[in-house]
């Protein structure tokens, strides 16, 4: 039956997700709260929810929902319609959704925006068959989780909590712990790099950097070297008594550094090797080199018995008197905040670190894998997929779940996948937006009976 409903309905699921991509809904100041492409696909997401039968609500265009059923209690589906900015290197308009056999390509289809239609058809499933709503089920958009979770902030604020639910922003089978997040500034000065610039977001992997340094002051050999035997694109060109260093990295989410190649760390690194006598290369060399864990100032020794320690470099910007670079730190789920960021500023130098008390920062997330709804959640998958060995996992990413309590990430993308997501050529295979649809359906399910 559900096959039939999926078969019936692609076209206009495809369609629905096309509208949803064609926005640029990345962080903006241009019309509060979060920009005019944020308003405006907020708007389109909450009339494609009425079109289906749910009541819908706009909370001052910082987040809406769509509702069905009744009772006191409320399971709340919490995604997001923001995105990270696109990048280089697509193959294809990141904002036309475009289909290449079984794959769909476009910033968004992964995170967040096709998780938003696979709740929305798993909802119209359930209407269309007639399903008893014992509680209140609301599918919650938000517009501003890649830059704070302000939007479920003010949610929570109007609205109240939850009583459970999950966010679609993640991984299958669920996650029962996420690492709690520490987003500071490293400000540093040159002696020999007179302008340096790379980087988009602080929760990515810095993919490119390009610096103006002063001629002469390392060996370019070296540093060529250097690149070719790490596997990084690179120009390196003399321009009016300055040497131009562009390198090229790989990106990845900051929760997961691993997976890239992040161009501040590599290009610090080589002109260290190169002979660049500077002091923030040096200060670079000490503390931190290719290293993503905080090994070099102790941070290995918060690690916990489900995760490590992580960080990232996301963003530089400045001049020879003035360089900024952003870090994204992901904790152990056992570790505070407050215990983190001291070992944190004592490792990379108080005087060069800070992490501001608006900045970004949240302490971990923690369920018992058999806390009732979420068995509940893991039950609707196995039922789905067959699986009943693949575990629960604990995450480096911050989720709404964080913002919202008695929630956890689950779905939308399957172990083993790449779907590039923060890169270019964002994907989802067709295929897996259908078994999305099927968990989510049991899971709204098993969630109104717990």
């Amino acid at each position: 039956m559900i096959k039939d409903f999926l078969r019936a309905n692609s076209e206009a699921m495809l369609k629905d997700l096309s509208e949803l991509v064609s926005y640029r809904s990345v962080f903006s100041e241009d019309e509060p709260p979060f920009g005019s492409e944020n308003r405006k696909v907020l708007a389109a997401a909450l009339k494609q929810m009425e079109r289906v039968g749910l009541k819908s609500v706009n909370l001052d265009n910082y987040c809406g929902y769509g509702q069905i059923g009744a009772g006191e209690e409320i399971v709340g589906i919490l995604a997001h319609l923001d995105v990270v900015p696109e990048g280089d290197g697509w193959d294809s308009d990141p904002y036309v959704l475009t289909q290449k056999g079984d794959k769909l390509y476009g910033r968004g289809v992964s995170d967040d925006k096709g998780a938003v239609i696979g709740v929305l058809y798993a909802l119209k499933y359930l209407i269309e068959s007639g399903y008893e709503f014992k509680k209140r089920v609301r599918l919650i958009v938000g517009c501003n989780e890649e830059t704070g979770s302000r939007c479920i902030k003010h949610y929570v604020e109007k609205e109240g909590p939850i009583t459970m639910g999950f966010t679609p922003d993640a991984n299958f089978p669920g996650i029962f712990a996420e690492k709690g997040i520490l987003g500071g500034t490293i400000r540093a000065k040159s002696d020999k790099i007179v302008a340096i610039k790379g980087g988009t977001v602080s929760n990515v992997v810095c993919k490119e950097v390009l610096a103006k340094i002063e001629k002469g002051s390392f060996d370019a050999k070296i540093l060529k070297d250097y690149f070719k035997d790490n596997d990084l694109e690179y120009s390196i060109v003399d321009v009016d008594g300055y040497t131009i260093v562009d390198v090229l990295g790989k990106a990845a989410h900051a929760s997961t550094p691993d997976l890239g190649k992040n161009a501040i760390n590599h290009l610090f690194l080589g002109l260290y090797q190169a002979g660049l006598d500077d002091e923030l290369v040096r200060y670079f060399y000490e503390r931190i080199r290719l290293d993503n864990h905080g090994s070099l100032f102790g941070c290995d020794k918060l690690a916990d018995e489900y995760s490590d320690l992580t960080m990232n470099l996301g963003v530089i910007n400045g001049d020879a008197d003035k360089i900024e670079i952003s870090v994204d730190i992901r904790f152990p789920v056992t570790r505070s905040l407050a215990e983190v960021k001291e070992v944190v500023m004592k490792g990379l130098n108080y005087k060069a670190v800070s992490f501001s008390e608006d900045g970004r920062g949240a302490n971990p997330l923690f369920f018992d894998t058999e806390t009732p709804f979420v068995k509940a959640l893991k039950r609707a998958y196995e039922k789905v997929t067959g699986d009943d060995k693949t575990p629960m996992e604990c995450i480096g990413g911050g989720t709404y779940a964080k913002a919202i309590g008695n929630c956890i990430a689950f779905g939308c993308e399957f172990i083993g996948n790449d779907n590039h997501i923060h890169d270019a050529n964002e994907s989802l295979n067709l295929e897996d937006l259908y078994r999305q649809i099927a968990i989510y359906i049991e899971a709204i399910k098993n969630l109104c009976e717990v």
